[in-house]
């Protein structure tokens, strides 16, 4: 009975600091997420647009952080797709934005995607639009 005793409190004083860790490692995981950019949309549906038209589509961010951020790299999925940005650094509060032109050339529908690279995230954001090229 005795060895039963000791075992558990040897386990519970070895649980213990394992979820302590776990309970940081979440607020530090919330704070870098509220410390984040706001994309005011990642997914825009432009609906129907007319072939032979380009279509210019914005997405807006606002910083959400303490400190500038600036946009570091825009890709594009295809050579159908142009993008223009930001260049200059976003201060806290202030708006950015980033641009794709879609050469809506072929009748159809499509999604395209657009990945942008920040300086407060190593993480990219694929940013997404859709809609229909009618003839």
């Amino acid at each position: 009975m005795k060895i039963l005793k000791a075992s558990l409190l040897a386990l519970s004083l070895a649980v213990i600091p394992v979820s302590a860790s776990v309970l940081n490692v979440g607020n530090i995981i919330e704070n870098v997420v509220d410390a984040a950019i706001s994309w005011k949309s990642d997914t825009i549906d432009v609906g129907q647009i007319p072939q032979g038209t380009p279509k210019v589509i914005k997405f807006e961010f606002t910083n959400s952080t303490d400190k500038p951020v600036l946009v570091t790299h825009v890709k594009a999925s295809c050579g159908c797709t142009a993008t223009d940005y930001s260049k200059e650094p976003i201060a806290p509060g202030k708006t950015g934005y980033v641009n794709a032109t879609y050469n809506a050339a072929v009748a159809g529908a499509f999604t395209k995607t657009v990945t942008v690279t920040t300086s407060d995230s190593e993480t990219p954001k694929k940013l997404t639009f859709k809609g229909t090229v009618v003839k």
